[in-house]
């Protein structure tokens, strides 16, 4: 599909500035977060606080695709201070702005929190439904189903990308085996959120987040049929000295 004008809220977060270095001079892009000074193209800058709903609606003017980064990406974000103003009622604010312009998609940038319930020897589905393990999980949780509920009637698409660990590896580290398994590099995560806007599909998505690990925490399966994902990066093979370069 034609990926129209894109609105990224969150642009200034490590996967919003990295999306933003790889694919900026592609995509009509508009960049939102409540600071955007660091950005040199004004014309395309937004200055967002997702928790004033009428910021939200002029953000989402004239927008085809959201990418709704804008969070605390703290798993031990306090609710009430953070989690419920930022993460719960932003997140509304965003899909009902998002909903009540006309805006075709909007992909939500879940995590593997909301599912981190699962015991750490099950391989979670994207079919498999939400368990958190902490309140921001429970956060990314209410987004998803909140995805869910606005793409019921078919006018827009909604994707829940359920992004793990992003990070970067070295070789010789050492990481708990939990978070090898959930390793996604900035490379494969910025591929990801770009087939997310730009694959064909329709109403509520659940995908994966995660790179093409030697055992992977989120199956990815599903998530490569549904938008094209090819996952370049292995966790344990970066670990182990033997990474993919360019």
């Amino acid at each position: 599909m034609s990926a129209g004008k894109i609105l990224v809220t969150g642009v200034a977060g490590k996967i919003g500035n990295a999306f933003y270095s790889a694919y900026g001079d592609e995509l009509d892009l508009r960049l939102a977060d409540v600071s955007v000074t660091q950005f040199p193209d004004s014309q395309k800058n937004f200055s967002l606080d997702i928790t004033d709903l009428s910021r939200c609606l002029e953000a989402c003017e004239g927008i085809d695709t959201v990418i709704h980064l804008a969070a605390d990406p703290n798993p031990n974000a306090d609710f009430m201070t953070s989690v419920l103003p930022v993460n719960i009622v932003g997140t509304y604010n965003m899909l009902l702005a998002a909903k009540t312009q006309g805006c075709k998609r909007f992909i939500f940038a879940s995590s593997a929190q909301a599912v981190e319930g699962y015991p750490k020897d099950v391989q979670v589905h994207e079919c498999m439904a939400p368990k958190p393990g902490n309140m921001y999980g429970v956060g990314k949780a209410f987004g998803e189903a909140l995805s869910s509920l606005y793409a019921n009637d078919g006018e827009m698409t909604t994707v829940a990308v359920r992004i793990a660990n992003v990070a970067e590896f070295h070789p010789g580290e050492v990481h708990s085996p939990r978070d090898v398994a959930a390793f996604i590099s900035v490379r494969d995560v910025v591929a990801l959120l770009r087939n997310c806007v730009e694959a064909e599909m329709s109403g509520f998505n659940v995908v994966h987040g995660v790179s093409d690990n030697r055992y992977k925490r989120l199956a990815i399966e599903k998530t490569k049929r549904v938008v094209g994902y090819a996952p370049r990066d292995d966790g344990f093979g970066i670990l182990e000295g033997h990474a993919e370069t360019d």
